[in-house]
């Protein structure tokens, strides 16, 4: 069995183009699911079958596991049970009448136009003394990326005077920027490039999930933005680990989405904003975009969502605030 394990994590990784957080999270459910097969009995893969895997998510229920991680779990099982079968491992796909719990799915939290207005200035505002450090998250940027190793100003603290403290606050000011500007998520805009800028077009070209490139146009605003950290900030932090990427942390490495996290929770602390994370901007992004009458499935592009399924969310959001705007204006509500 163990065997079966490798060899679809490799096929995860190398044929499925999976990033390392997801083969992780299937190998790890596969593993569970394989040693409560072992407990009931079966001494060899192809013993595996439905009542198996379906005792197997009754036991992960029982444990407490919400429906999120019980359909994640079952999507696991089934997807290794069709390579499984492909691969002669299986006589049968044992696990395609395997049926999901259907995740309840909350609405995201966003925050208005003014908002977020209010907290791409942030870092042009100084925000009071704040403590003078922060230390890096570890690594989560592209693979083989030079990371930042060391410290971290903190969100909000101002410029001190040296042009170090400048050249962060220009880079804090393009990374809000392009999070709200573009809706990219945190790993993809950490893991952009110099060359991945195209200035005449205005659009960003990212590698999102499952290997996918698309290009994101951005603004105004995220051009200035950036047009400034080019000339003035990204050189004064550059170093012999730069590479060639677009934002760096104050040690001259890649910017790593663990500091990039704790910068805009920051900012918007600083601002008197309700908690945000990046997804909560890219949540924002796609709210205002719908509620500007933008296309669905040009939504769906922009973020890069594989199923319009996942785009759909949003226009739940908006029909939320049509509702609240009703109940609080219309007398009959």
């Amino acid at each position: 069995m163990r065997d079966a394990v490798d060899d679809f994590a490799d096929h995860l990784a190398r044929v499925r183009n999976r990033s390392a957080h997801t083969v992780r999270a299937y190998v790890t459910d596969l593993v569970s699911l394989l040693d409560h097969a072992v407990r009931m009995g079966c001494a060899d893969l192809s013993e595996l079958d439905l009542t198996v895997l379906r005792s197997w998510l009754a036991k992960q229920r029982t444990m407490g596991a919400a429906r999120t991680s019980l359909a994640r779990r079952a999507a696991s099982a089934r997807t290794f049970s069709a390579w499984a079968h492909r691969t002669g491992l299986l006589a049968t796909d044992v696990a395609a009448a395997l049926a999901s719990p259907r995740a309840h799915r909350e609405l995201p939290t966003v925050l208005r136009t003014d908002q977020a207005a209010a907290l791409m200035d942030a870092p042009r505002r100084p925000a009071g003394r704040a403590s003078d450090r922060q230390r890096n998250g570890p690594p989560g940027g592209a693979p083989g990326a030079a990371h930042d190793p060391g410290p971290e100003p903190a969100a909000g603290n101002g410029s001190r005077g040296t042009a170090g403290d400048e050249a962060v606050l220009l880079r804090d000011r393009l990374l809000l920027e392009l999070l709200y500007g573009t809706g990219v998520r945190i790993s993809e805009v950490c893991g952009l490039d110099l060359t991945d800028v195209d200035h005449a077009r205005r659009v960003v070209r990212v590698l999102g999930k499952g290997g996918r490139e698309r290009a994101v146009p951005y603004g105004v605003p995220a051009q200035h933005a950036l047009d400034v950290w080019l000339d003035r900030g990204r050189p004064a932090l550059a170093g012999p680990g730069s590479g060639s990427a677009l934002l760096l942390g104050a040690r001259g490495g890649r910017l790593n989405p663990t500091t990039a996290r704790r910068l805009v929770a920051g900012y918007a602390e600083a601002a008197g904003l309700p908690r945000t994370t990046p997804h909560g901007l890219r949540h924002s992004a796609a709210t205002h975009l719908l509620e500007g009458g933008a296309d669905l499935r040009a939504v769906q592009e922009l973020l890069g969502h594989s199923s319009l399924a996942s785009t759909q969310i949003y226009t739940h959001v908006s029909v939320e605030r049509l509702r609240a705007a009703y109940r609080q204006a219309h007398p009959r509500a």
